[in-house]
């Protein structure tokens, strides 16, 4: 076989077709790009960091005491449970869906945790017969329900919860808290199974649901009531707790390492394969601006930020951090990098379209029910060792929809199909900026809710007119 000028040109010409994959991109290129898919309203995260930027710059010249170590501290752990069940939230809108009851859902999961834990496993007792065995048929019923679906995660979680339930097993917390986690899962396959299989509209459903648990919640605690948890000092210490100095730079260097191997390996595989990439200097610029952040912020936490230095020390980062971060890394990769998570996307893009390509879509839907209310059980352990107590409104009140402004405000879509983990955070930060900022300038409570209110209209306004506005570029 001989060789020939034609034969030589041909992969130079296959490859020449795929030209927009393979292009290596200059940093002005990729900067014209990224202002491109701004004007046709792929704004990303960008309305949320800008947002927490002029909070941030705001109340720090209006109150002293904004840019305190304490009170930055304080920032996360006031943050953190919101953020937790925001998390959780993401994958319901992902698929176009909506959770009102998600808060109510973390408080039954709180309230089981916490009766738990007082009781010392003994539920009947707590409950009294009948409640205990409708609880019991319950958490049953959830796990067959996941069963029918296939969910095999969901159906374990479900199972094991009604053996810790039964078993009557002592109080230990970290028993408590994966029992929280079960009870939320169980509760997730319901409200999921109702959505994907009976059909009813999630806005019903989840608003039906969210008076249900409510009632719940006050008839296992008591109108009134109060269950305490400060005796725990692992529960007490999941949201006010921190690690110390060498764990807390032990936490950066892995995380930050983690964070660096993941960003190189993925741009130098692209370039290995001639996709296309981002300029080097741009991804090396983004992993130092990272890691630099990431420094400063373990520093900061590592000095004692104690209001009397010279009775106590408080040092490290809190570990409400680690959680976050836990939930974060675990959740992108499952949305990034497995079917389940390009299933997820598919079916908030185009259910329809999604069923004729082969998707399962009752299950994803189902399934995004349930990580909804599990993660919603994790943020319900954080509220509860921030309290330290569960009362008859656990989960009540304004929390979920805090959470679904979280998510929306840091870039996730009502409309399905667009989001990420890290919005939720990001739009929690903003939350607890806003929120954090106020009160230090003394607002009542009704300024607090009407302001945070607007910003959650504004962010809702802005993902409307990005995406009208994304559409219409499509369509010319």
């Amino acid at each position: 076989m001989t060789n020939s000028p034609t034969g030589a040109a041909e992969p130079a010409l296959r490859i020449a077709d795929f030209g927009i994959d393979t292009t290596s991109r200059a940093t002005g290129e990729a900067l014209r790009d990224y202002v491109g898919k701004i004007r046709r309203g792929d704004l990303g995260a960008l309305p949320a960091l800008v947002m927490l930027a002029v909070l941030l710059v705001l109340f720090a010249a209006l109150s002293e005491d904004f840019l305190t170590l304490n009170n930055l501290a304080n920032l996360l752990h006031q943050g953190a449970g919101q953020a937790i069940i925001a998390m959780g939230i993401v994958y319901v809108l992902l698929i176009g869906e909506i959770d009102l009851s998600a808060g109510t859902a973390s408080g039954v999961a709180a309230s089981v945790l916490a009766l738990h834990f007082q009781h010392d496993g003994n539920l009947l007792g707590a409950m009294g017969g009948s409640v205990f065995y409708a609880f019991a048929l319950g958490l049953a019923g959830a796990a067959l329900l996941a069963l029918l679906l296939r969910i095999w995660l969901g159906a374990g979680l479900s199972a094991l919860a009604l053996v810790l339930v039964v078993a009557g097993v002592g109080a230990n917390p970290w028993l408590e808290m994966l029992l929280a986690v079960c009870v939320g899962a169980a509760i997730g396959c319901v409200t999921g199974f109702a959505v994907s299989k009976v059909r009813i509209p999630s806005f019903v459903v989840t608003l039906g649901l969210f008076i249900t648990w409510s009632g719940v919640v006050l008839q296992l605690v008591g109108p009134g009531g109060t269950i305490s948890v400060r005796q725990s000092p692992e529960l007490f210490a999941v949201a006010n707790g921190s690690l110390g100095v060498a764990g807390s730079w032990l936490l950066f260097l892995v995380t930050g390492a983690g964070y660096a191997a993941v960003v190189a390996h993925r741009h130098l595989t692209r370039l290995r394969r001639g996709l296309v990439a981002q300029p080097t200097v741009l991804v090396v610029a983004k992993v130092g601006a990272v890691l630099g952040c990431g420094g400063v912020a373990t520093y900061l936490l590592t000095l004692n930020r104690s209001p009397h230095p010279e009775l106590a020390s408080i040092r490290g980062v809190p570990y409400v951090v680690p959680i976050i971060l836990v939930l974060l890394i675990v959740g992108t990769y499952v949305l990034d990098r497995t079917r389940f998570g390009r299933h997820l996307c598919a079916v908030g893009n185009n259910r329809d379209a999604a069923h004729r390509a082969g998707v399962n879509v009752a299950k994803i839907r189902m399934s995004a029910f349930i990580i909804c209310s599990s993660v919603a059980a994790v943020g319900a352990i954080v509220y509860t060792s921030k309290v330290g107590s569960v009362d008859g409104s656990a989960g009540n009140g304004n929390l979920v929809l805090f959470a679904v402004g979280a998510a929306v405000i840091g870039g996730t879509s009502l409309f399905g199909g667009k989001g990420r983990l890290q919005d939720a955070v990001l739009g929690g930060a903003v939350l607890a900026t806003v929120q954090n900022g106020l009160n230090l300038l003394g607002f009542a409570a009704a300024p607090v809710n009407i302001i945070t209110g607007l910003v959650l209209v504004a962010a809702a306004g802005v993902d409307a007119l990005s995406r009208r506005r994304s559409t219409a570029q499509h369509d010319s």
